[in-house]
């Protein structure tokens, strides 16, 4: 597999930046800055921007069928008609706000909006994953610290959801027809040890059309693409530590853009990767898959 040399798409750093979503319909890269409490809106042909700030710290988008954005912030699921800027509460959050917030989060094919939470005071799994279906919020009950890495087989048979405080992506049997979860397994493990080979943590993921998962290394400095079964096909490194998440864009899909952040981040690293905050983009070979949209 050709990988090209990665590329900046937005030079502006995000503090936090995550969730890049491609838009199949307007052909626009979208994308958020949870702690600038931003959604931000690119046309790569154009170069043409636009943002709309949010009431609380945005977590993950996902487009609607019928036009805007779903946006799950802090405070709960608000609508964002991205012609108007108009922003419309959905439903309020199902958790302290105090304490969690909304994280990552992706539509399956029936036009759920599956989307976890992460426990601020990470000391222990109390953050979960929930379903979200015509605006009714169900927890599955997946303790986490910090949910991460939401994404869906070809097939629809497959949920992928990382706990990425404990390193863990767990892949799950799944009914895309009634939304029922099945049983899991530890689809990778990556090593706790951060004084050898300290290689980061699964964040954000997608997956191809070959049914490859890909995976951003959180404090790694890379991006990783591993088989159904868990091995590791690929690695790419990047000119940052802190990759949050991908997603595959562009006419073919064969764009693959990254999100990553720059808060907090020691000011050594900064120097060393003065891009950390910057959206980037890469070409692959093998093309990704149409984002699903929420059904209202």
């Amino acid at each position: 597999m050709q990988i090209s040399v990665p590329q900046i798409v937005f030079d502006e750093p995000m503090l936090l930046g995550e969730c890049p979503l491609w838009h199949p319909v307007e052909s626009a890269l979208y994308w958020i800055d949870i702690s600038g409490l931003a959604v931000h809106r690119l046309d790569p042909d154009t170069g043409f921007h636009r943002q709309w700030m949010m009431p609380s710290e945005p977590g993950c988008i996902t487009w609607c069928a019928s036009g805007g954005l779903v946006v799950a912030i802090r405070s709960g699921l608000v609508f964002l008609d991205t012609e108007s800027g108009s922003i419309s509460p959905i439903q309020d959050a199902p958790y302290d706000i105090a304490k969690a917030r909304f994280n990552d989060g992706r539509c399956d094919t029936a036009g759920r909006l599956w989307v976890g939470t992460i426990y601020e005071p990470r000391d222990r799994p109390s953050g979960t994953l929930y379903c979200v279906e015509r605006g009714i919020i169900r927890d599955l009950a997946m303790p986490v610290t910090v949910s991460n890495g939401v994404a869906f087989s070809p097939d629809s048979r497959v949920l992928y959801h990382t706990d990425t405080t404990a390193h863990r992506i767990m892949a799950y049997d799944f009914d895309v027809k009634t939304g029922q979860v099945g049983g899991g397994h530890c689809f990778k493990q990556f090593s706790t040890d951060r004084s050898l080979n300290y290689g980061g943590r699964p964040d954000g993921a997608a997956v191809d059309s070959e049914g490859t998962y890909w995976c951003a290394m959180y404090e790694g400095g890379r991006i990783l693409r591993l088989s159904p079964g868990g091995e590791v096909l690929r690695e790419i490194r990047l000119p940052l530590r802190c990759p949050t998440m991908i997603a595959f864009g562009g006419a073919d899909l064969r764009t693959l853009y990254i999100t990553s952040v720059r808060q907090n981040r020691p000011e050594t690293e900064l120097t060393q990767y003065p891009l950390s905050g910057c959206v980037l983009a890469l070409d692959v070979d093998v093309p990704g898959r149409l984002e699903s949209a929420y059904i209202l």
